[in-house]
């Protein structure tokens, strides 16, 4: 193809717009004020185009969140006015069916103007851990969950709408903190402008439009490229993913079809929106069907607007995966994160070697406890942790991962510090990994306890749970076998997952992360690999007799 690049400078180019992202996103780690966005980095920074185009976002972003912004942004740009849009602006919203699917997930946009025009936008989504509501799952609306803010501007021209923070303030638990993470927002969006300008600056360029229609262009014909590959058809999956107690479960169906360069994903037939917060929107869907496509075809390929080019998503409106407002969907990631491992089980017949089986970080668990302290302090704080990855055609499931949402897990020591818990145990489950020619990754235990005087008097620690793989377990691949299943208990009681649970001192919290499903036959695997399992206690002596068909000398 043509350039209006030479292909070393576009190459320079592309790499000082990811340094530039990234650098906005080390504004954030530096400036957080949550753990959930220092430690566990559930943010993403990107910047568009002037029309709103998705141009660069970090490295570390998360699917969901950076999928969703892709197409919210420029949804938001391109409805807004023209005459919209001054220096010095910062818009900001955490409509649920405009961007990332709920409501502590809070965008803050801001336009970018070079020698008075307007020549980009730079946006910041970061999962707030407080955003007021009845924290659970089993809400049924959206008005349940907290603070709804519409888009409106945060800065006007530069100056400050005070009574926008105002309105923050006085409907979250943790004030400070959540209005420093808004002003952390700011900083990264500044930063980013900051660094544009002076890349324009640099290389005398008069704006980025030449540029992102070369990157744009570009990302499109490799992904449209590596679908040709495929060999075209109608690849057909069905998962069922358990829904809150005494409900019917739900069912997700997925047809992919592959012709030439095209690729659609069709959602039909999948189960009506639910009455609890697992409902998810159109945005979300998309970011992890997009996740699949680009983690299966082209990996490599900047993740921009052109990456999304090729992918057509028909997803029912008022069905589980696109809701209607307004339906509860706090918990909108425990189908959501769903849509990456289905999309791999359709196509698992024909790119065999590019997927992997079900994991135990799908979807990601996330504990929300909050309270008072014994000193009258309010605490809020979120822990979210993955279980076992899937096994590959090629290799062992990895460690404890949050897949496909690329968050990381948060450290025993941030919980500590953000609240009165202690942290008794934290281990890898022997056994837990599903059985296969390539073993699924181990599960994971963590155990707390409240200590004496952990709070006020009268009061409580509430625990709010999103997760899921309490009854149906991770699923293998070609003959493997599912890892096992997560679990929650209190006391050593079954927990309600979905619920509020209320925890006094003395209480003790299990929560097992499941393991990942294996991946081929169990009875193939390299007998040098299962006696080091034995050794190193992923797997027992028992196990490796019942599921591997063989007996290993200790």
């Amino acid at each position: 193809m043509s350039s209006r690049f030479d292909p070393v400078m576009l190459e320079i180019l592309w790499r000082r717009l990811i340094s530039i992202v990234d650098e906005a996103d080390a504004a954030v780690a530096r400036t957080a004020f949550s753990s959930l966005l220092r430690d566990a980095h559930d943010y993403t920074c990107m910047f568009t185009d002037r029309r709103g185009r998705e141009l660069a976002q970090g490295t570390l972003a998360t699917p969901g969140q950076s999928g969703a912004m892709a197409l919210g942004v420029k949804q938001l740009v391109q409805r807004l006015p023209a005459d919209s849009f001054h220096p010095g602006d910062v818009f900001i919203t955490n409509d649920p069916w405009a961007l990332a699917g709920h409501l502590n997930d809070v965008c803050v946009l801001s336009p970018i103007f070079y020698r008075g025009r307007l020549v980009a936008h730079t946006a910041c989504i970061l999962h707030h851990s407080d955003i007021g509501g009845r924290v659970a799952s089993d809400n049924r609306d959206v008005f349940e969950e907290g603070l709804f803010i519409p888009l409106v501007k945060l800065y006007d021209n530069g100056k400050l709408n005070q009574g926008v923070l105002d309105l923050v303030r006085a409907n979250v638990r943790t004030p400070e903190q959540v209005n420093g993470d808004i002003r952390s927002q700011v900083a990264a969006n500044h930063v980013c402008a900051e660094q544009i300008l002076r890349m324009l600056e640099q290389y005398r360029m008069d704006g980025l439009d030449d540029l992102a229609d070369e990157i744009i262009e570009r990302s499109e014909r490799s992904l449209r490229a590596a679908i040709a590959k495929v060999a075209p058809g109608l690849y057909r999956a069905e998962g069922v993913i358990e829904q809150v107690q005494e409900k019917a479960d739900v069912v997700i169906r997925c047809a992919v079809h592959i012709d030439g360069s095209d690729i659609t994903v069709d959602l039909s037939g999948s189960s009506p929106q639910v009455e609890w917060g697992g409902n998810v929107v159109y945005n979300f869907t998309y970011a992890y069907v997009h996740m699949a496509v680009k983690s299966m075809f082209d990996p490599d390929i900047p993740n921009n607007d052109g990456a999304a080019a090729p992918i057509r998503l028909i997803a029912p409106e008022g069905s589980v995966v696109n809701c209607r407002f307004p339906a509860a969907v706090a918990a909108r990631m425990q189908i959501g994160h769903f849509m990456t491992e289905i999309l791999y089980r359709a196509l698992a017949q024909a790119l065999p070697e590019r997927v992997i089986a079900g994991s135990g970080g799908t979807p990601a668990t996330m504990q929300v406890f909050y309270g008072r302290r014994a000193t009258g302090q309010p605490f809020h704080t979120v822990l979210i942790r993955g279980g076992g990855l899937g096994a590959s055609t090629v290799r062992d499931g990895e460690g404890c991962f949050i897949f496909p949402a690329n968050g990381a897990n948060t450290p025993v020591e941030i919980l500590e510090t953000d609240s009165p818990l202690i942290v008794e145990r934290r281990e890898l489950l022997t056994d837990s990994g599903g059985p296969g020619k390539q073993r699924g990754a181990l599960g994971r235990r963590e155990v707390f306890r409240v200590p004496k005087d952990a709070y006020a008097p009268k009061g409580a620690i509430s625990l709010a749970i999103q997760s899921g793989r309490f009854r149906l377990p991770p699923e293998g691949l070609f003959g493997g076998r599912p890892g096992a299943s997560a679990r929650f208990l209190v006391n050593d009681e079954p927990g309600n997952p979905y619920g509020l649970t209320q925890l006094r001192s003395g209480d003790v919290v299990v929560m097992d992360a499941a393991g990942g499903g294996g991946y081929g036959r169990p009875q193939e695997r390299d007998r040098e690999a299962l006696a080091r399992d034995v050794a190193e206690g992923k797997v027992s002596r028992e196990s490796a007799l019942r599921d591997y068909k063989a007996e290993i000398d200790p």
